[in-house]
């Protein structure tokens, strides 16, 4: 079975498959994908650099993903010509991953997505957990773990999926608005939950 785990900007995604990971639970986070994607090397990371200019690349020809960032919220067809180019080089390899990762032998596997509902992912999966804190709460963590500004931070928050559409497309919820004794508990309950469904499966 693949699990897919979303949840919006701050809401402790990592966190959270991090705790179903020493249930011996593997996964694999969709924004690293996206990552390998625009290596250097790589046709997507090119694609960009012959439509964006060296702007857009570090000295040492990696992406320069917060000037990329910059300039997808700030003209929006920009946003969708980069998701024509990565999409579906990041679903093709996440696809690879997954096949490799349900060979290893664990119950089920985790599919860690932003973007899980947005990006049309969640049709990879059997079963959809959302991670849900409020939108402030989303807003202060992020701005306390990235170097963003305000304004960035509510532009993605306005990109992504509305947080009571995000939890009414959910099989599971899981509030991390509180400690992580309290997360841990919840992961403890679903992960008992999936491995019975799994093995009467």
């Amino acid at each position: 079975m693949i699990v897919g785990l979303t949840g919006g900007i701050g809401s402790g995604k990592s966190t959270v498959a991090r705790a179903f990971g020493e249930r011996g639970i593997p996964w694999i986070d969709a924004d690293d994908v996206a990552r390998e994607v625009v290596a250097p090397g790589e046709p997507a990371l090119e694609a960009i650099r012959q439509r964006h200019g060296e702007a857009v690349l570090h000295d040492d020809g990696t992406l320069n993903r917060a000037r990329l960032r910059e300039i997808i919220f700030e003209q929006p067809e920009e946003r969708a010509w980069l998701e024509s180019v990565t999409h579906p080089r990041v679903r093709e390899r996440i696809l690879a991953h997954l096949e490799r990762l349900k060979g290893e032998g664990a119950p089920y596997v985790l599919l860690v997505s932003p973007l899980l509902f947005e990006s049309g992912q969640d049709a990879l999966v059997d079963f959809t957990v959302v991670i849900d804190i409020p939108e402030q709460m989303q807003l202060s963590r992020t701005l306390k773990r990235d170097d963003v500004s305000e304004t960035q931070v509510r532009a993605i928050l306005a990109a992504q999926m509305p947080r009571d559409e995000r939890r009414a497309r959910a099989d599971a919820v899981i509030d991390n608005s509180q400690d992580t004794a309290h997360m841990r508990h919840q992961v403890a309950k679903l992960d008992e939950r999936l491995r019975a469904a799994e093995s009467s499966a």
